[in-house]
C-alpha cells in the first residue's frame, strides 16, 4: 500500500507544472469545483477554518482564502505543494493559506487545532488505502456538528462506459467496477485509484459522520477528460447542463456520474 502511496504522489508530482490548465481545471473540471465551493459557502461560516486534503495546485484553497476562509492545505505531492504555495504567494494570501506536503493517510500525525470543516476535491480520498482511518482522524480534526465536504470519483460513471465501450476498449470500459486499487495512468505514471459508489464510501464514515447531502456531478455532462469534444460545440452541451443541476440531486441518478458529491456532519 506504501508502494501505492508513492506511485501516486511521484505521478502527481510529474504532473504538476501542467495541473493548472487544461489537465487539471478544464471548463468541465471548473463546474465541478462550483458545485463544491457552493457547498462549503452554504454550509461553514465566513472566515471559518478549513482543512483541505489533497489540495493539488492550490486552486481551492486560494479561491476560498479569497473569500475569508482560513485554511490549512494538505498534499503528499512535494510538487503540488510548491505549485500552492506559488499560487499563494502570488494571490497575497500568505496570512489566510498554509500549504503543507502531508498525505491524507498521514492524518494521526496531524497536530492541530479543531477545524470548523474539512474538504476534499476530485479524488483524493480515491487514493487513500484505508477510508475508516480516514474517518476516523478526520472526526478527530473536526468540531462538533463540522462538515466533511468530499468529490469523489464514482463507480458508475455512463459517459465512461459508452465511451470506452464504443470503441471496443472492454477494460478501460469497465475499469471502476474494480474492487481494488486500479492503475490509472497520468502522465506516464500510475495513479492507483479505488472507485466507490456513494453507499461504499459513506459505509467508510457513517460511525463518526451522518450524510447530510448527495449529489452526481458531470452525470449528463461528460467527464473532463472529454473536454475536447465539450470545447468544440459548448452551446450544445446547455441541455445537459440544465439536467445536471436540475436532477443531479434525485434519488437513483445522485447514484452515478464521474464524480458524486457528499456532505458528512459529524456526529455528536
Amino acid at each position: 500500500m506504501l508502494e501505492q502511496i508513492a506511485d501516486t504522489a511521484s505521478a502527481f508530482d510529474s504532473a504538476a507544472n501542467n495541473y493548472d490548465g487544461a489537465l487539471g481545471n478544464n471548463a468541465l473540471i471548473q463546474r465541478m469545483r462550483g458545485k463544491l465551493i457552493a457547498a462549503i459557502l452554504r454550509d461553514t461560516p465566513r472566515g471559518a477554518r478549513l482543512l483541505d486534503l489533497g489540495c493539488g495546485a492550490g486552486i481551492d484553497a486560494v479561491d476560498l482564502a479569497a473569500r475569508g476562509y482560513r485554511i490549512t492545505a494538505l498534499d503528499s505531492s512535494s510538487a503540488m505543494v510548491e505549485r500552492t504555495r506559488a499560487r499563494i504567494a502570488a494571490a497575497q494570501l500568505k496570512e489566510q493559506v498554509q500549504a503543507i506536503h502531508f498525505g491524507i493517510h498521514e492524518l494521526a500525525q496531524l497536530d492541530a487545532e479543531p477545524f470548523d470543516g474539512i474538504y476534499s476535491d476530485l479524488g483524493p480520498l480515491n487514493c487513500i488505502p484505508d477510508l475508516r482511518q480516514a474517518a476516523t482522524q478526520c472526526a478527530r480534526l473536526l468540531k462538533p456538528r463540522g462538515k466533511l465536504i468530499a468529490s469523489v470519483i464514482g463507480r458508475y460513471c455512463p459517459w465512461e462506459i459508452a465511451f470506452y465501450a464504443a470503441r471496443g476498449d472492454w477494460q478501460r470500459a469497465r475499469v471502476r467496477w474494480s474492487r481494488d486499487a486500479a492503475s490509472v495512468p497520468l502522465g506516464g505514471e500510475t495513479v492507483w485509484t479505488r472507485y466507490y459508489s456513494p453507499r461504499e464510501f459513506y459505509r467508510g464514515f457513517e460511525n463518526e459522520f451522518e450524510m447530510t447531502a448527495l449529489r452526481a456531478l458531470a452525470l449528463f455532462m461528460p467527464p473532463p477528460y472529454l473536454i475536447h469534444a465539450y470545447a468544440r460545440a459548448p452551446k450544445l452541451f446547455a441541455p445537459l447542463q440544465f439536467l445536471d443541476d436540475a436532477l443531479g440531486s434525485a434519488p437513483l441518478l445522485r447514484n452515478t456520474g464521474d464524480h458524486f458529491l457528499m456532505t458528512l456532519s459529524k456526529r455528536e
